[in-house]
């Protein structure tokens, strides 16, 4: 097993040092092309929870330290073993031998029986010294969070009632949830199919089921055939906000990897363009359209400027920018330590020249769904405040959701959605033009 915590060790030195976790874990695993598919699914369990508590793991370590270790790799298998002695079933004399082992796979010049006696004595350290160690941690909220500490009062100026609700809820594992294509099948008769297969699941809403345990995807009932997608239910509003009616010309941009656009089409028979600037992000737009046996027009183009338009109006526009994702961190772990504070308002720069130029291109009476998987004000309301103030052409509308969207509440943080155990964290702002 030592082997599936060097690869998570690899994995998570790449995300420090400022790699996706996307890439980094691919990229570790095919460093080990030898790994079982036990060992490889162990890796990834221990690479995402190793950086989902990444600043309470970290903090310990650093109290355990005389200095801080000048080799990234021993600090990383550090890193996950005490990872595992804090949040893992594994037994602890085990944990300590797995990696005691894989730092001595290491390649040189680590010295190997220095780099062994140092990993062995500061795990056993960890161990006797626990409670010790946790008692002096009360008072740092990095380590009481796993959260950075300038991501922590932001929430808390932001969401002085619900800060701490937020943190907690993003460092707990996703639901995997479906969003059923109601125009090939029921909701009542896909949980039908679901409980013939002995698969657990809830409904949500018109179209969404959570499993109760999550399922590769090519073992879903359906999926192969364009019957269900996965999206976040959170996700799965930003169709049904938008309203479009069958004929109309509309507008997905930043549309990758495709599943809004798969949802809009499936609402209604529109005349919908994607587009995206990754033209490799769009091959998985046409391969989800092509799961789901749906067409659309796919362009490569960047959503700030207007080059790639054909000066021909919009009935409605989805914007669904970049941004933070700072709603979603629970999915992706790494975004916490990888963000910066200064980030935000580069994310708003961004913003604020795709908004606008997406503007032009809305016909009179249509309408704009401005969306992020953010949960900062200023890409959320704050951005569309400002984009009131100078487009007087622009209304925000209330929202309509119909009753059967519940358990969210879209209204009470005026199109905020709270990251929950439900859905993730997103951002809704319906704008018509006048």
């Amino acid at each position: 097993m030592y082997i599936s915590q060097q690869i998570a060790a690899n994995a998570v030195n790449q995300v420090l040092l400022g790699r996706n976790l996307t890439l980094a874990l691919p990229a570790a695993l095919a460093n080990f092309s030898n790994a079982t598919p036990q060992q490889r699914g162990a890796a990834q369990d221990l690479s995402y929870g190793t950086l989902r508590f990444y600043g309470e793991i970290d903090a310990y370590l650093v109290q355990l330290l005389e200095k801080p270790l000048t080799d990234d790799r021993i600090h990383s298998i550090l890193l996950v073993a005490i990872y595992q002695l804090l949040h893992d079933k594994a037994d602890a004399f085990t944990v300590v031998n797995q990696a005691v082992q894989a730092v001595s796979q290491l390649k040189r010049p680590v010295p190997k029986s220095w780099a062994k006696g140092l990993v062995n004595a500061i795990l056993r350290n960890f161990l006797r010294q626990k409670e010790q160690l946790a008692a002096k941690l009360s008072g740092n909220e990095v380590a009481t969070y796993a959260y950075p500490k300038w991501w922590i009062n932001k929430l808390k100026v932001q969401y002085p009632n619900h800060w701490q609700g937020m943190l907690e809820t993003g460092n707990q594992h996703p639901p995997m949830t479906l969003r059923v294509n109601t125009q090939k099948i029921s909701i009542d008769d896909y949980m039908q199919l679901l409980m013939r297969q002995d698969i657990e699941a809830t409904t949500i809403g018109a179209q969404a089921v959570v499993l109760t345990k999550p399922v590769p995807v090519e073992k879903i009932p359906g999926f192969t055939g364009g019957v269900v997608s996965v999206q976040d239910y959170g996700a799965q509003l930003a169709a049904p906000l938008l309203a479009m009616s069958n004929n109309m010309r509309v507008l997905d941009a930043c549309c990758a990897p495709g599943g809004k656009t798969g949802h809009i089409l499936e609402l209604a028979e529109v005349l919908l363009t994607g587009l995206d600037a990754d033209e490799v992000r769009l091959q998985r737009v046409q391969s989800n359209l092509d799961r789901l046996e749906l067409q659309a027009q796919l362009v490569v183009g960047d959503a700030s400027l207007s080059s790639w338009w054909d000066g021909v109006t919009f009935d409605g526009i989805l914007a669904d920018v970049p941004c933070t994702a700072s709603g979603i961190v629970r999915r992706h772990v790494d975004i916490k330590w990888l963000r910066r504070e200064a980030d935000v308002a580069s994310f708003v720069a961004q913003q604020a020249k795709i908004l606008p130029n997406l503007w032009q291109m809305l016909a009179k009476g249509g309408k704009l769904l401005y969306v992020t998987c953010s949960v900062f004000n200023e890409e959320n309301q704050g951005q569309v405040d400002n984009f009131l103030q100078n487009n007087a052409d622009a209304t925000q509308l209330p929202f309509e959701l119909p009753a059967n969207h519940a358990p969210v509440d879209i209204t009470q943080f005026n199109g905020q959605l709270i990251p929950s155990i439900a859905h993730d964290g997103f951002f809704y702002a319906l704008l018509q033009k006048n």
